[in-house]
């Protein structure tokens, strides 16, 4: 139980409203802001103003999987509110006051380093990561075909990068038909690729890799299909980039190629958001309450 903790919860998606009904039953105490046009009330949860909230009671914060943006302003669907987080913010925190985010950004890891609070990104966790990459393929498969008019089975697909996402996404278009190749950097991964019955390339050898390709899915956060790898594709592959914004893909040559391009980071969040915030919520839950208890040890 988490009885006598006060947690705010700022912005986000439909994600948190799986959050925040899985904490205000275990006896939370929450501070809701940028949640002003949200129809539900959550008993044991008060839609605030952040400039209203006494953040010298607040045990832990809870941000978006997005966290912040480089300016500090937090995503509200619920809300046209402007939420800023801020130096002052922070400092006004008591010194165990704990900072919960999917990932982060040089802003928000700067913010909390110098406020002295803790920062935990729950999609580091191997767990969330590999939960979370459930709905991810689901919502992979139907953009593949919701954008395509040609069948996943059979078609040649490319998978970049083999970590939590990577492995989940190979497998799930191998099981559907497709002829699935991904391609990593690590020999241990291209190992792990061979063994699941796919086939393996070095991604030094990407531009070669691509030129008969019908759908690339690409999970790696950095400039992989950049202008040179994307004039050898053919015209009609489709790409969707799954990275965490801004992707992996140069979508401005891509656009003047004529080669359809997606962006598509926090697909859980759009094609399965009970599933993914329940997910979020029960090791958020775990993580709380290890906090609590550990605090109140520390006062014995």
């Amino acid at each position: 139980m988490l009885t006598g903790m006060q947690i705010a919860v700022i912005g986000g998606d439909a994600r948190q409203l799986e959050i925040i009904r899985k904490l205000t039953e275990l006896d939370a105490r929450l501070s809701l802001i940028g949640f002003e046009q949200l129809d539900h009330a959550f008993t044991g949860a008060v839609k605030e103003k952040i400039n209203e909230i006494d953040f010298s009671t607040i045990d832990a914060f809870i941000l978006p999987v997005a966290g912040t943006n480089l300016q500090g302003q937090v995503e509200t669907i619920f809300s046209n509110e402007k939420v800023v987080l801020t130096e002052d913010i922070l400092a006004s925190t008591p010194s165990h006051c704990t900072i919960y985010s999917g990932i982060t950004n040089p802003f928000l890891t700067g913010l909390t380093t110098k406020a002295n609070r803790r920062l935990v990104q729950l999609f580091a966790r191997d767990d969330v990561a590999i939960y979370n990459s459930i709905p991810t393929v689901e919502g992979t498969i139907m953009m593949a075909i919701q954008h395509t008019d040609f069948t996943i089975h059979g078609s040649n697909v490319a998978v970049l990068g083999l970590g939590r996402c990577g492995m989940s996404v190979a497998r799930a278009f191998h099981a559907l038909g497709a002829k699935v190749k991904v391609g990593a950097r690590k020999s241990e991964h291209l190992a792990r690729i061979t063994e699941m019955g796919v086939t393996p390339f070095h991604l030094n050898d990407l531009e070669t890799e691509v030129r008969n390709t019908d759908i690339i899915i690409n999970t790696i956060p950095h400039l992989v299909l950049s202008a040179a790898v994307l004039s050898k594709i053919p015209v009609h592959t489709l790409i969707i980039d799954i990275a965490s914004k801004p992707g992996g893909t140069d979508f401005r040559y891509a656009e003047k190629r004529g080669i359809k391009a997606l962006l598509a980071p926090s697909l859980p969040g759009i094609v399965a958001p009970k599933t993914a915030g329940q997910i979020l919520a029960d090791v958020l839950a775990q993580l709380l309450e290890e906090d609590l208890k550990r605090r109140k040890e520390n006062k014995k």
